[in-house]
């Protein structure tokens, strides 16, 4: 970290912003037309906090307010507001997060400076944790005009927010630039290490390093980009690298390693941050559009934080670039699992929709246990003590560094106004298929050596339950991994290490052994199904409910052992199915089904096999009684040795291994 001076000086903390010329289906994000009003509350209006139906949604958010005109985006950080209307600040990139600063940072009053020219009004909201919105102060602006407003954090305990409007009166009014500003005893900021993985992705890491090219003034205080490369399309091969390389003024830096999944590159950026001094390590995903701006404000925030602080951003959909997936993620302790923040929070919410000021629950503070490695900022003395990531390859690796830093006594937050656009899961199934070892394999490790339940709370009872539900569904290579994550449990901690770069070539071996893991490109590549409506005559599923849940798994179980699949059901499909119909209850029923993926690029054939079925039913059952009653010592054996499988010294040996394998 910098060291300190005795005295103060005002700084910028964040810079209003607008999207980029080929972002203009970001807007919303940026600035909104109208006025400041958002959805009034009665003072016990649940409802109109927490709308849960989608019906009352649209009815409660649905503002007819209009966009910005694109051809009034004049700069990065320039507009014109035209005669007679007014503009809003109020939104996720410009609106400053008030309750984030005062919770976790040393700053108690912000200064708010907007340099403008026309004639107009500046006016300053702010808004509480249900969402409330106040005006704080305004001013009248005729020609060249700079507004300053000195803001306290004192009433942002529970959440809320600051921003400001423009309004324009008889002619246009111009916003020059506008920031907001902190006091500020350090001389200078820390240094930060960015770095992304990726694994046959080129084309998204040249397109990241060309959008921070394009932007000197975020490079100021990185040190290195740094890109470690685990795929066979190098990024070094792609057209135009050469180009982007010397563009960033010798920062960028590869780095090629065999394959060792998200953990291992992640794992080398951490320890490269470390051994070149760096301040912080900025971990980034390949498959993701950054926000530059987004780099600026989580090295501020962290530089002003009481203490050490993992700071991440958030994650905007890719290809629906107005929706926030998620706002903050927790893990459920008693079942080991992410989940949404609090109750009242929401998915995929849809700024186009509803903005900033019009979405009561978007004011209110979250507290996290972790941030997703998409985007995430660690200090680099947060490794020194407790470690580097543990060698999971993919899956739990962010969420378990997480609890990790907290019981070291080192908070992570998700700070609004940072993010990048990210392949969101909606498309995505990764419970199934090869993946489906690292979920249970990892997810088990982490309950072993974080959960503060005896035997785990509900994490075995669900692992034995998604196993049932595989083998019903016949995914039976999915089942395959995961009686082998079980397996290699029992290996210990330090085979970890050992089998981070074999173990995904061994699982995608097996897949020539189960039908269900062949995928083809077109559902004509198979045999069409016999003419019909399928094992329940059409009839449309639904799951059994909490009290037939039991009886209905035990028949569907002894139905399966027992009763031998049709005579016709290796020849050709019952049918076809949706991805989104591929559910356990649902295909449980057939002997022999189609299924498409959740991608849509292909789709597999399953097919029933009671053998199958009692193999791996008897073998998970075995290895979850095993598991049961080795609870305590595996525990003990897994949090004993977080210390040194997590030490830069192990990961060196791994990293050297893995350069002298390629």
């Amino acid at each position: 970290m910098s060291g300190t001076t005795a005295s103060k000086t005002w700084s910028t903390v964040q810079r209003v912003i607008l999207p980029s010329a080929d972002q203009m289906d970001t807007v919303s994000l940026y600035v909104d037309a109208g006025t400041a009003s958002g959805i009034r509350l009665r003072e016990n209006d649940e409802l109109a906090r927490t709308p849960k139906l989608p019906e009352q949604k649209l009815q409660m958010f649905s503002s007819g307010s209009r966009e910005a005109h694109f051809e009034d985006l004049l700069t990065r950080q320039s507009m014109r507001v035209r005669s007679g209307e007014q503009m809003s600040f109020g939104t996720y990139f410009n609106a400053f997060p008030a309750s984030y600063w005062k919770r976790w940072t040393t700053v108690r009053d912000v200064r708010l400076e907007v340099k403008t020219s026309g004639t107009g009004t500046v006016t300053v909201y702010k808004s509480n944790a249900r969402g409330s919105v106040q005006r704080v102060d305004g001013k009248h602006v005729d020609g060249a005009a700079t507004s300053v407003f000195d803001l306290t954090l004192k009433p942002f305990g529970d959440g809320g927010w600051y921003w400001f409007d423009l309004a324009a009166s008889s002619g246009e009014l111009l916003l020059e630039n506008a920031e907001w500003q902190a006091e500020s005893s350090r001389d200078s900021k820390g240094q930060v290490t960015l770095e992304i993985t990726t694994m046959n992705k080129p084309d998204f890491c040249l397109n990241n390093a060309r959008i921070l090219a394009d932007n000197p003034g975020v490079l100021e205080n990185v040190k290195e980009i740094l890109i470690v490369d685990q795929g066979t399309q190098k990024v070094e091969a792609e057209d135009g690298f050469a180009a982007v390389k010397e563009s960033l003024g010798g920062k960028l830096r590869v780095i090629n390693q065999a394959n060792l999944g998200g953990s291992g590159g992640f794992a080398r950026g951490m320890y490269e941050s470390v051994e070149n001094g760096s301040d912080y390590v900025l971990l980034l995903d390949d498959d993701i559009v950054v926000e530059p701006e987004s780099i600026v404000r989580l090295l501020t925030f962290a530089d002003h934080c009481k203490k050490p602080t993992i700071v991440g951003g958030h994650m905007f959909d890719l290809y629906n670039r107005s929706v926030l997936h998620t706002f903050g993620e927790v893990v459920d302790p008693f079942r080991i699992v992410p989940a949404l923040p609090h109750a009242d929070m929401e998915v995929r919410h849809d700024f186009s929709i509803a903005n900033l000021r019009q979405t009561a629950w978007l004011h209110r503070r979250v507290d996290v246990d972790y941030n997703g490695w998409w985007m995430c900022l660690i200090p680099t003395e947060v490794i020194r003590e407790i470690g580097l990531s543990l060698p999971l390859f993919i899956k739990w690796d962010d969420a378990e560094y997480g609890l990790r830093a907290r019981e070291a006594g080192f908070a992570t937050v998700s700070l609004p106004g940072a993010a990048v656009w990210h392949v969101s899961w909606i498309d995505k199934d990764d419970l199934v298929g090869w993946q489906a070892y690292f979920h249970e394999r990892n997810r088990l490790i982490t309950t072993l050596i974080h959960s503060p339940y005896p035997k785990g709370g509900r994490v075995l009872r669900e692992s034995v339950q998604s196993d049932v539900k595989h083998l019903v569904s016949m995914q039976y290579f999915t089942e395959h991994g995961r009686i082998e994550a079980l397996k290699d449990l029992f290996k210990g901690p330090e085979d970890l290490h050992r089998v981070l770069g074999t173990k995904l070539p061994e699982i995608n071996a097996l897949k020539a052994s189960y039908p269900d893991a062949q995928l083809k490109d077109d559902v004509d590549d198979f045999p069409a199904p016999k003419l019909g409506r399928g094992p329940m005559g059409g009839t449309v599923v639904g799951m059994p409910n909490k009290k037939e849940l039991i009886p209905w798994g035990i028949k569907t179980v002894a139905r399966q052992l027992i009763k031998a699949p049709g005579p016709e059901s290796a020849e050709r499909p019952q049918g076809y199915l949706a991805h989104r119909d591929n559910r356990w209850f649902r295909v449980a029923h057939y002997d022999s089904v189609v299924v498409s993926n959740a991608e849509g690029t292909g789709a597999s054939w399953y097919q029933r096999d009671p053998k199958k079925l009692k193999s791996m039913l008897t073998e998970a059952t075995r290895l979850h009684v095993r598991l049961f009653r080795e609870w305590d010592r595996l525990a003990e054996q897994y949090r004993n040795a977080v210390a040194e499988v997590s030490s830069m010294e192990s990961w060196k040996k791994t990293f050297d291994a893995s350069e002298d394998s390629k």
